[in-house]
């Protein structure tokens, strides 16, 4: 008994511990959610990170494959037929984008059926609204439902903030997008539930032109975490 009591007081001092941490963390490097100017300014600052990173090439490229978390998720996307292969451990799921219900998850080659099914299906979309993001987050700032504004900065150049209201596994998120002077992305802020601190940045400025043309990112930083999007490619058959 007395060594029960004495691990949880251990236990106990550990959690305050963190919970101290946690709070001197936060806040140190939360950042309040800026307030923006629409309008058009705001669009065309979309418009113009759009045109410097050959959008129009983007559009015209019809596969996109990649992998994420160091190949633990594969994907290939036909961006025609919106469909995607999502392939993880022993799972691959034929996502199909328009209709959902028409999906079909395998486990080691074999169809799976039924509740066990739909919620592969389910995780698949999960991951690919999340890792798709971190492939062709600027290409989808005129989603629709997306709002976009000016945020100014101290050096006096003009950043763009953009709220995505719907879509996606979690609609609200925002996104300050940090640009140079071209309007081609460096990286961007982030205001996204899954993250309790506000403000975090990640870099957006290793890329790659693709076969297609398109430019796509390579890898992105966020402070020690580094994320690899794999074997990038864009291209057409």
């Amino acid at each position: 008994m007395k060594l029960i009591k004495k691990l949880l007081k251990i236990l106990g001092i550990f959690l305050a511990v963190l919970l101290v941490g946690f709070i001197v963390v936060y806040a140190i490097y939360n950042e309040k959610l800026p307030e923006g100017r629409p309008g058009a300014d705001a669009d065309a600052l979309a418009e113009k990170m759009l045109t410097t990173l050959n959008y129009d090439k983007f559009k015209d490229t019809r596969y996109l494959e990649w992998s994420f978390q160091g190949g633990a998720h594969q994907y290939k996307w036909d961006t025609e037929k919106r469909k995607v292969d999502v392939s993880w451990d022993d799972y691959l799921v034929k996502l199909d984008l328009i209709s959902t219900g028409s999906s079909k998850a395998f486990k080691n080659g074999e169809r799976m059926m039924d509740i066990e099914s739909e919620a592969i299906i389910e995780k698949a979309v999960d991951y690919f609204n999340n890792d798709s993001f971190w492939l062709v987050a600027p290409y989808k700032v005129f989603d629709p439902g997306v709002k976009r504004s000016i945020v100014p900065q101290p050096d006096g150049t003009d950043a763009l903030l953009v709220t995505y209201s719907q879509g996606g596994s979690t609609p609200g998120d925002s996104y300050l997008w940090l640009l140079q002077p071209n309007g081609f992305p460096k990286s961007f802020k982030m205001w996204v539930k899954i993250i309790p601190i506000g403000g975090v940045e990640a870099t957006w400025d290793d890329w790659a032109v693709m076969e297609s043309g398109a430019f796509l990112p390579k890898s992105h930083e966020m402070g020690p975490v580094k994320l690899m999007m794999g074997d990038v490619r864009g291209y057409n058959e």
